[in-house]
């Protein structure tokens, strides 16, 4: 048996059409607001980090120039270093890892450093007082730099933590980016291939 439809009465159709009607809008609720703001500022978060990554540190090529001034007073300008080795470390007295490195530079600039090799130190957000007391803890006697505004860190060389150690060779070009503890068996290694190549 079909069944027929019927038409829709005008008056369903006045009922439809004046619930359409009478449906308003309404703004953003302050918890949609909210969220909102959230989402933007995740999204603001997320691109500078993204930006950040991609600021990643020279490993090949002319090291970034600068100079620093060093906690015994002389200016270290690494472009005048050509010709030499220079073994560049980031560091920090707060950070465990350097403390086990520390004696490692140490025994490397005492080996080298009537060859040719220089081992700078560079301070990474930490305080002056607290780098000196680290240097004469571990007797450091290569030079060392305060680098207050993190300039040569994070505007030239895009260090990510500590320790970060940059080794320049004799024409000024990054040979080997350490993203950690430096073993001083294999910067030995490389020095001594870079002494050998001049």
């Amino acid at each position: 048996m079909k069944q027929r439809l019927q038409p829709m009465s005008d008056d369903l159709l006045e009922q439809l059409e004046q619930t359409d009607t009478s449906t308003t809008r309404r703004g953003l609720s302050t918890g949609s607001i909210v969220l909102l703001a959230g989402v933007i500022v995740a999204v603001i978060v997320v691109g500078i980090a993204l930006l950040r990554q991609q600021q990643a540190q020279p490993t090949s090529g002319l090291a970034p120039d600068f100079t620093i001034t060093t906690f015994d007073g002389e200016e270290f300008r690494l472009s005048e270093q050509r010709g030499q080795i220079v073994v560049i470390n980031f560091w920090a007295s707060w950070c465990g890892p350097c403390r086990e490195e520390a004696p490692a530079l140490q025994r490397i600039w005492e080996r080298y450093r009537d060859q040719g090799v220089i081992v700078l130190g560079v301070t990474y957000t930490d305080e002056p007082d607290d780098s000196l007391a680290f240097m004469q803890e571990f007797g450091l006697t290569y030079p060392n730099a305060d680098d207050a505004r993190s300039i040569v860190s994070n505007d030239l060389y895009h260090i990510q933590g500590v320790p970060e150690t940059f080794v320049i060779d004799q024409e000024g070009n990054v040979a080997q980016f350490i993203y950690s503890v430096v073993k001083e068996e294999e910067l030995t290694a490389l020095i001594d291939r870079l002494l050998a190549e001049a």
